[in-house]
């Protein structure tokens, strides 16, 4: 009986996308391996554990989204634990380990994972494992795969800990010795963690005659070494496709956030307009949705998801590929396998009972996304040709981690391309529901207030707005002018604006982003036709509203603020200023502080967004300052918002530090918000002495206090 040891801990994920839930599904497999067992439970199901009756050990996987947020199924356990009137000792009896999953091209790297870990140890909790922090960025798999090689060690000094201290009164040196030698773990990088027939290990192949390495072609050192390859996932659906007619499920229902607090709502796109030339790098289209219908609301600066389906085109090839164009239309009949090895398998909420084939494919499952070494090492299993397993093996093992970030992860290779690459791979469809994640809602903020205008305004008024709008918002519009627009604002209508996204394959082939490449061919009609003609035929979009908004307007109108807002990121301040022009009118004994906007373009003639307007904004005093930066046309200087920022440093830190003014950052995180964060460090450091450490900290400080506010996307 001395030797009996509960080996049992806790583990939950928080997930957004699939890649927490997906790390802690591998864990629980791999913790089963090594004589674990792992009660696993999304960190949203509460009603399945109970972290205050908690005795085994807890590990944590979870992701970050937004700027810096949990993800939106931790959001309700993060408001849980922030209750203020916890006791410093609520979380006391809790032994955890946690790891982060985040992207350094955002400001608030794993901020998901920082803000439990901090928050659990303000409860008196304590870590038995250090917490890992990983970074998409670079490839998630440099700090999970050690972290959970790690895992194992620290369990099983905790599980050693806790008999030794539970038998400690009983003096019993023999069972202590007895209970120490069944809990010693084999050397983790030296167990058996495949499921071939030599034990994990991969002979090498014949050196290839082709020197170059490509997605489906290794060369020497690494298709002459021995592959340790990771265990093989178990397989835990089966499939049944049953000719009878499917019921189709609403795509609204199949891809609405979980734990939504709003409805989906199905709007017509009253109007679409280009606002760049048509020799533009990018492609800037503004729709205009009708909202009147729906109770759907919002604030100025908040976001909302648009629900979308894959490309047809490349569904129609998945379907080719997989033998499953003549069954495409078969309904979907889903159950766990008997007897599978999948710990808490269960069939996907989000496939829907009895779907076709082909909506699944079209609505459910993210084909676009980067193919996780689970899901190759399962593919190698499915490959008739002996050149192909390999190479897929070599791809997920350790040794080939150098070519899996080449070739997989940052060609941003998906599905389809494994596919081509591959045609002797031939897996089964319950292999891409097991592995594929949900197709996911993709966010945009808002560029109007929905608040402008009360109902009832004088319709021959919009009647001769609209009259102007056909004659000069063709497809080719460069801008929208501002004084015909500041009075298509009343409820009932909203807008947003957003490029259409193009990126090469790992071929060179040029893909259209899954979201706006729709968007794109849904309106293209729209851009053709007249105010009149888009009238009769007007496509219609599924939006939700986001979770989490906090891109707001300070509550005070007296507080300055400043906006930068380079390229489409200029969209919500659109409605910022709407807003403050309304309240002016509205409020003309108020008092309102100044308003800055830099924003950046490449060229005044092709891709300045909204000129007229922001010019009108100006002039009505509603926009006090506007810098502009063109970063392709003569003179060089100032070139980008940052260089700007750079002239007006004075400014600034009047704004931020003396008036306690509020700083909006909206675009792309990659380059313009590190830089913008760089330039007012260094803002900082020469207009108050400060040293790089205190500029950071001041910086830290606003954010803290919600008046450095940031709405990016990598």
């Amino acid at each position: 009986m001395c030797c009996e040891v509960n080996r049992r801990f806790l583990l939950l994920y928080a997930s957004q996308k699939g890649q927490a839930k997906a790390i802690a599904e591998e864990i629980c497999q791999q913790a089963k391996e090594r004589g674990f067992n792992a009660d696993i439970h999304c960190i949203s199901e509460s009603d399945k554990y109970n972290l205050i009756s908690q005795k085994d050990p807890v590990v944590i996987v979870t992701s970050t989204t937004g700027d810096g947020e949990p993800p939106d199924t931790a959001v309700k356990f993060v408001k849980e634990i922030n209750d203020k009137t916890l006791p410093l000792n609520h979380f006391s009896h809790l032994r955890y380990g946690l790891l982060g999953l985040g992207d350094s091209e955002y400001t608030f790297f794993c901020n998901g994972g920082k803000l439990l870990d901090k928050r659990f140890q303000e409860l008196g909790a304590q870590r038995f494992y250090e917490t890992g922090l990983a970074d998409d960025a670079v490839g998630l798999e440099l700090v999970v795969d050690p972290w959970i090689t790690g895992l194992w060690a620290a369990l099983n000094r905790e599980f050693v800990s806790r008999r030794e201290d539970l038998h400690r009164s009983d003096k019993t040196a023999s069972s202590i010795d007895c209970k120490i030698e069944q809990l010693k773990l084999e050397d983790p990088a030296a167990k058996n963690s495949g499921s071939s027939e030599n034990g994990g290990k991969v002979d090498p192949v014949p050196p290839s005659q082709d020197s170059q390495p490509s997605l489906s072609q290794s060369v020497p050192p690494l298709s002459q070494s021995a592959l340790n390859i990771p265990a093989l996932p178990p397989e835990y659906l089966e499939v049944e496709l049953q000719e009878s007619v499917s019921q189709e499920s609403s795509p609204m229902e199949v891809i609405l956030p979980l734990g939504s607090e709003s409805p989906p709502f199905q709007v017509p796109v009253l109007r679409a307009v280009q606002l760049t030339r048509a020799d533009a790098v990018k492609t800037t289209l503004l729709l205009e949705l009708d909202i009147s219908e729906t109770t759907f609301s919002y604030q100025p600066g908040d976001a909302f998801n648009v629900i979308c389906p894959n490309s047809a085109s490349e569904v129609d090839e998945l379907l080719r590929l997989l033998g499953l164009s003549e069954k495409k239309e078969h309904s979907v009949c889903l159950k766990v396998k008997p007897g599978t090895k999948k710990k808490g398998a269960d069939v996907p909420r989000h496939i829907p009972e009895k779907s076709s084939v082909n909506f699944i494919l079209t609505w459910c499952l993210e084909i676009r996304t980067v193919p996780k070494k689970a899901f190759l090492r399962s593919l190698a299993e499915y490959a008739a040709d002996f050149g192909a397993k390999r190479r897929l093996q070599e791809l997920c093992s350790k040794q080939g981690a150098s070519d899996y970030n080449t070739f997989v992860r940052d060609a941003r290779v998906c599905l389809l391309d494994l596919l081509r690459a591959f045609p002797a791979c031939k897996p089964p469809f319950s292999l891409l529901i097991e592995h594929l994640p949900k197709l996911q809602a993709r966010p945009y903020s808002a560029a109007r207030d929905a608040k402008r205008y009360p109902v009832g305004m004088d319709a021959t008024k919009d009647a001769a707005v609209a009259e102007w709008f056909s004659s000069h918002c063709s497809s080719q519009s460069s801008y929208l002018p501002s004084m015909i627009y500041s009075s298509l604002f009343h409820p009932g209508k909203t807008r947003f604006v957003f490029n259409v996204l193009q990126f090469p394959s790992h071929l060179g082939e040029r893909r259209r982003g899954v979201c706006t490449g729709w968007l794109a061919g849904q309106v293209a009609p729209l851009l053709q036709k007249t105010m009149e003609d888009q009238k009769s035929s007007r496509p219609k979009i599924s939006i939700s509203s986001r979770l989490i908004n906090t891109f707001h307007l300070p509550d005070d109108p007296s507080v300055p603020f400043v906006m930068v807002g380079p390229g489409t990121g200029i969209a919500p301040f659109m409605g910022f200023l709407q807003h403050r022009e309304k309240l002016q009118e509205d409020h003309k004994e108020w008092t309102f502080g100044e308003t800055w906007l830099f924003f950046g373009c490449r060229s005044k003639d092709k891709d300045y967004l909204f000129q007229d307007e922001l010019l009108h904004f100006v002039e009505h005093g509603t926009l006090t300052h506007l810098k502009v930066s063109f970063s392709r046309d003569p003179p060089a200087a100032p070139k980008y918002v940052q260089d700007h920022l750079r002239l007006y440093s004075k400014d600034v830190t009047r704004i931020l530090l003396e008036q306690r003014g509020y700083l909006y950052v909206c675009g792309d995180a990659k380059n313009m918000a590190k830089e913008v964060n760089d330039t007012l460090a260094d803002i900082l450091i020469s207009e108050r002495g400060d040293d790089k450490l205190g500029a950071l900290k001041t910086l830290a400080t606003l954010r803290d206090e919600k008046r450095y506010l940031q709405d990016i996307w990598a």
